[in-house]
Parts: structure tokens; sequence; C-alpha cells
């Protein structure tokens, strides 16, 4: 379920979903959304793009807990720059241009705090920490919120 649903695709079956992370791109919704998969959860994970909002039928939905993962700037442009040499491409775009980039982060908590969603900054947190923060806000939301149990 997790990779047929990364990236914000098959929005068609985000309600199946136990879980549905949410963040600005490189914000590490991809790992800890296959570290929760490996712990029996149903995981999608939606990037949230100034240029381009997720589909609508997000904010209506009522199965999923939606979580909101963020980052402090300078992690997030310091990511991105190693991923920039990383695939051989110039480290000098607006992907890490720190307006640009507090813009994005800025976009994505207005969602966060408009939707009402928790959100879990992931700055200084190993995947295996959001995770565990993650399954306890699902655990919180329902006792039985297990998959294994």
């Amino acid at each position: 379920y997790t990779i047929a649903h990364d990236d914000g695709i098959a929005a068609e079956d985000w309600e199946e979903a136990d879980i549905i992370l949410t963040g600005v791109s490189r914000s590490s919704k991809t790992p800890t959304a296959i570290y929760l998969a490996n712990r029996g959860y149903k995981v999608a994970n939606v990037p949230l793009v100034i240029e381009s909002p997720p589909p609508q039928s997000l904010y209506s939905l009522v199965h999923p807990l939606i979580v909101g993962l963020t980052t402090s700037p300078d992690r997030l442009i310091q990511i991105r720059r190693n991923r920039l040499l990383t695939l051989n491409q110039s480290p000098e775009t607006a992907y890490v241009d720190h307006e640009a980039v507090v813009a994005e982060l800025t976009f994505a908590r207005r969602i966060f705090s408009d939707k009402g969603w928790p959100v879990i900054d992931v700055t200084r947190r190993s995947i295996e920490e959001t995770a565990a923060a993650i399954i306890n806000l699902v655990n919180e939301r329902s006792p039985q919120g297990d998959p294994s149990a």
C-alpha cells in the first residue's frame, strides 16, 4: 500500500490509509512511511507544494490520521543541497533559496493549523523517533490503533 501511495499517488484510495503523512519536499515523508509500513500500518504520503496544491479530497478524509511533518529552514536547505549535489544539479535554485524555503514551510504550517492536523518537527529526530511519535498519536486516537494488535 505505502509504495503504491507514495508522493501523492492514488488519492482515490487515501481513505483506506491508517496514516497520511504530509509536508514539504525532503521532510522525511517517504522513509517514515516505509518504516511505519514495516510496522503494519497502511501509510500514504502527500507532498505540499505551493505551486501545486494537493487534491481537495485530502481535506475531507475521515479514517486516516493525517500528520504534518515540518523541519527548520536551515536543516531543510542542507538536506536539499545534498540531494541536488547527489543528482549533479546546480545548488543555486529556488529549491534551496532561504526565502522560498521559509515560504514553503509557512504554507505547510498554515495548512496543518487550518485543518487541525498534529505536527511533528523532524529537525532533530531520526526516522524511528518520528515514527514512534506518530504511533503514539495513532494510539491516542484509538487504543486499538496498533495494526499488529
